[in-house]
């Protein structure tokens, strides 16, 4: 073989060398077009111009996640929420009034009429006491009422003829009135000797039992109104200015943590404790299956809503060495955007930001970016900001 048809050989065979490193080797088209060669091969169209689709991607050019002309993210617009400042505390349970039942006097139990768990109405005798020695003390006192009464009209016919004085007449009535207070007095005593309901309620449980003996000041049961509750519980004094009679909040029983009930501010104290720096609160709340009990344990929120602000993703927060921040689309460029984080929800996070009209937030893709680096945002995204 003659010394040309080798160089030619040689020369066409580095050609086809040549365009297949460039072809399949995206790496090399760099280097080709620092030799001045890169341009020449897509001239002749050995190589596919750029931004022809067949052309492959370059060292230079997008890379996976990337299209040509920014790397592409999911970007949606900041929402707008309201703050919520959420008030915890544990609550105690009381019924609406309660009284508790005790022996006016001494003596032994005759009767009980009524057991634990019933209800009785204002009025509704408990339990009776051995009354016999205040039965003939009042006995006794309508004897006397009555003889001084008697002797109240002989005197007054008397002075109406003359035969008595003005002072018979004095002392006869004074005997009257006399009587009638004893009588009154005996009358109370008696009384003392039965126990009654002062309010209409539900009767705990009874220490007492037919022939007990029982002292001045027992204890004889507890009654207490449930038809509603009244809830005691403290709240940070922060909030104040806050609280108004007929507020509404969210009850849950921890004996039943899947029941949320509503409870409403009744009263509010006027003076803040100075040790605690908190405020006693009460709430009323609805018993009208009496499923509640008095003495339960509740856990109380309190919902005020705040100012209103930026809600994004919570994908959509990065940190960094300076603290977080959010990647926004400005202009078709990446943004690092700092933030200060106010609220964490279940499906946002409500921030401080300098956010602008128009801007998007974004919540795919965050790992690929860089301050400044053009952007795609992947599918349609809405126009504006949604409030919720």
């Amino acid at each position: 073989m003659t010394l040309w048809k080798q160089t030619v050989l040689t020369a066409v065979l580095g050609l086809i060398a040549l365009v297949g490193w460039a072809a399949f080797v995206p790496a090399a088209q760099p280097t080709l077009d620092k030799l001045g060669l890169l341009q020449p091969l897509r001239q002749i169209g050995v190589l596919a111009a750029a931004g022809d689709p067949a052309a492959g991607p370059t060292a230079g050019g997008p890379q996976s996640g990337q299209r040509s002309g920014g790397t592409e993210v999911v970007a949606v617009p900041a929402q707008t929420r309201r703050l919520n400042d959420l008030i915890a505390a544990i609550g105690t349970s009381r019924g609406a009034r309660a009284v508790t039942l005790q022996a006016e006097v001494s003596g032994q139990v005759i009767a009980v009429h009524v057991a634990p768990g019933q209800q009785v109405v204002a009025g509704q005798s408990i339990a009776d006491l051995d009354s016999e020695a205040a039965q003939i003390a009042l006995d006794r006192a309508a004897l006397i009422r009555a003889d001084a009464e008697a002797t109240w009209n002989r005197v007054d016919a008397l002075a109406m003829r003359g035969a008595a004085t003005e002072l018979q007449v004095q002392e006869a009535d004074l005997a009257v009135k006399t009587a009638v207070l004893q009588y009154r007095e005996a009358e109370f005593e008696l009384s003392r000797h039965q126990i009654i309901a002062p309010i209409a309620g539900t009767v705990g449980l009874l220490a007492i039992e037919q022939g007990d003996r029982v002292d001045t000041g027992d204890e004889i049961s507890r009654i207490e109104d449930q038809s509603s509750l009244i809830l005691d519980f403290r709240v940070p004094e922060r909030i104040v200015n806050r609280l108004a009679v007929g507020l509404t909040l969210q009850a849950v029983p921890l004996a039943d943590p899947g029941t949320v009930l509503q409870a409403e501010i009744s009263a509010v104290d006027n003076r803040v404790d100075p040790t605690s720096r908190t405020l006693l609160v009460q709430a009323s709340i609805a018993n009208q299956d009496n499923r509640l009990r008095a003495g339960m344990a509740f856990s109380i929120t309190l919902t005020f809503q705040g100012a209103a602000l930026p809600a994004v993703d919570p994908l959509a927060i990065q940190w960094g060495s300076a603290g977080s921040f959010v990647w926004v689309v400005r202009e078709a460029k990446a943004v690092r955007l700092p933030v200060r984080i106010v609220q964490r929800n279940a499906d946002t996070v409500l921030i401080e930001a300098e956010l602008l009209a128009g801007d998007l937030v974004v919540t795919e893709g965050v790992q690929a970016l860089r301050p400044g680096a053009e952007v795609v945002v992947a599918g349609s995204v809405p126009t504006g900001a949604q409030t919720n």
